[in-house]
This record gives structure tokens, C-alpha cells and sequence, in this order.
């Protein structure tokens, strides 16, 4: 019991090394890497960064031909701390379970990645450090969609901001019909709701206020069609997209988790569908109805009317 307990708060390159399979694989490692990030469950937890500390053990299938001094055929340092970056800076998350499965998934797209440890600790949330440490195997890791040639394909959704007018239209069906049939992805996007929204008089909590009413414009929509499958996540976006199924975004978590989120306020629902289409690198924006289309735009937006 006591090699257990050992091994269990041991650095993972003792874990890996415990649990090495039969064939030897050469390890890569990074140490006590310190990052400050805004992360948490907590409400005291937003808007306050915090220190976190990685370890992070990869294994590696071993070359079968001279390395011959060439740092572009092996498996980087820099992919692991590239890794964990690219995580912090996509959007903020509450768990370091999220995190550490994210870094993790990361590091196995090298196609020298065998198997990966991921240990993450906060160090500022009492005396000692509080985290979570992961192990995930190439064999266990979400399938991508992959092109012919072993690299992963870019998917790049159409993106519909939908009035309230075209929500209520007659043609609704049609409409979804026409969007399905270009075989894009399809994310579906809506506006306020018509009427009087609560007004709090205090922007933090008005912007929630005016989130959640686009939500329940969403779910709004949702009825109308059973296509419309409402969701609050990207990590349920990039499935939808991977498995070609029409969604309609419910914006709350990712515009309040985005590392750097929309400026706009969040009633200017057509600047925060752009800022999506812009994120997701969309085909194009498609506005459906009486709406004028925002300037500067990074992606092509087309306008159909009612």
C-alpha cells in the first residue's frame, strides 16, 4: 500500500515508467510548468487568475531511422507547452478535469504520441496544491475526421443568424431545408425576443440577463423544427459539425468562458453571431431576414430576405 500512495503522488514520469508496456517507448517530460489562468467552478473563481502547475509525461514510438540531429523529427517540448496554451486561450473552463483532457487530446494529434499524463495543480487555492492528474492513450482518443493523407480536416460551418420574423415564417422548414442541402455544417443563431426584457441597470448582470433572453429565443426556435437542436458548448458544436447535424447556439457559456469574447453588448445578437462565425473560421455568415450586415467583417455574409 505504501509503493501505492508513493507512486500515486509521484512525478508521472514514475507512473509511466510503472506501467510501461512491454515494448520500450522513449518518454519526453515537462516539469513544474507555472501558467496563471482563469479557471474555476466557483462564481469567487471568475475574473481572478490563478496559479497552475503542469507535469506533463509523453510517450513516444521510437524512430526507426536516425534521429540524424533533426529537431523536426521528434516530438517537440515546445508541443506540450504549445498544448497548454492553446487550451488557456480558447476559452475559459471550470475544471481541471476539462483542461487536462484538452492538453491531453492536443498532444496525442502528434503522430509520435503514444500515451500522455497530464498532471495539473492549483497552487493558490489553500496551503497546498489542490489537482488532477490524467492518463490517455492514442487508442482511446476521439476519432477526427481525417483527410486521406493522415491530416485532420478543417470544417468550416455555415452560420445563420435567423430573425424573429424568419423564425415565424411559414417557410421556416424550407429555409432549413435550403441550409442543410449546401452540405455544410449549419449553426443557427437567433436574436432577442420580441417584448420587454428585464432591465437590471448594472452591465455584468444585464449581459446575463440578455444572454439567457437569446437562450430562450433558442428554445424558441427548437420547437418550431425538430433539426433544431439546441447547444451551449463547443465541444458540442465541433461534434454537431463532425457529424453534420444543424444546431442553434445557446451563446451564455462560451461568450462569458471566451478568453477574449465579443465586445459588443450582448443584445447586438447579430455582432455576436459574427464573432462566432469569425471564431469557428465559418464558409460564410448568412443573415435571414430585414437585418443590415455589420462592417468589417473576416468572413463572407450574404443577406436573405424574407
Amino acid at each position: 500500500m505504501s509503493s501505492d500512495i508513493t507512486l500515486a503522488f509521484a512525478h508521472p514520469e514514475a507512473r509511466a515508467a510503472a506501467s510501461a508496456p512491454t515494448d520500450p517507448r522513449d518518454r519526453i517530460s515537462l516539469r513544474d510548468h507555472v501558467v496563471e489562468a482563469d479557471i474555476g467552478a466557483f462564481q469567487q473563481e471568475r475574473g481572478h487568475s490563478q496559479r497552475l502547475q503542469f507535469n506533463v509525461v509523453v510517450e513516444v514510438r521510437q524512430l526507426p531511422d536516425p534521429l540524424e540531429d533533426d529537431v523536426d523529427r521528434i516530438l517537440s517540448y515546445d508541443r506540450i507547452t504549445e498544448a497548454i496554451a492553446a487550451e488557456l486561450a480558447e476559452e475559459r473552463v471550470n475544471l481541471l478535469e476539462t483542461l487536462a483532457a484538452r492538453v491531453a487530446e492536443r498532444v496525442l494529434a502528434a503522430p509520435q504520441a503514444m500515451r500522455v499524463f497530464v498532471r495539473i495543480e492549483k497552487l493558490d487555492r489553500g496551503p497546498g496544491a489542490l489537482g488532477v492528474e490524467i492518463v490517455r492513450s492514442r487508442a482511446a482518443a476521439p476519432t477526427k475526421n481525417l483527410r486521406a493523407d493522415g491530416g485532420e480536416e478543417a470544417l468550416h460551418p455555415v452560420v445563420a443568424y435567423l430573425s424573429n420574423a424568419a423564425i415565424d415564417a411559414p417557410g421556416l422548414a424550407a429555409r432549413l431545408d435550403a441550409l442543410q442541402a449546401t452540405g455544410a455544417p449549419v449553426i443557427l443563431a437567433v436574436g432577442m425576443p420580441d417584448g420587454v426584457v428585464v432591465q437590471s441597470g448594472q452591465g455584468p448582470t444585464q449581459r446575463r440577463i440578455d444572454l439567457l433572453a437569446i437562450e430562450q429565443n433558442a428554445w424558441r426556435l427548437a420547437a418550431r423544427d425538430p433539426r433544431c437542436v439546441v447547444v451551449a458548448t463547443r465541444t458540442e458544436i465541433d461534434w454537431a459539425m463532425r457529424h453534420g447535424q444543424m444546431v442553434v447556439w445557446a451563446p451564455s457559456k462560451i461568450v462569458l468562458d471566451a478568453v477574449d469574447g465579443p465586445s459588443a453588448p450582448a443584445h447586438n445578437a447579430v455582432a455576436l453571431t459574427l464573432w462566432l462565425a469569425e471564431h469557428l473560421a465559418a464558409a460564410r455568415l448568412e443573415l435571414h431576414g430585414d437585418i443590415s450586415a455589420p462592417a468589417g467583417s473576416r468572413v463572407p455574409i450574404t443577406t436573405k430576405p424574407l
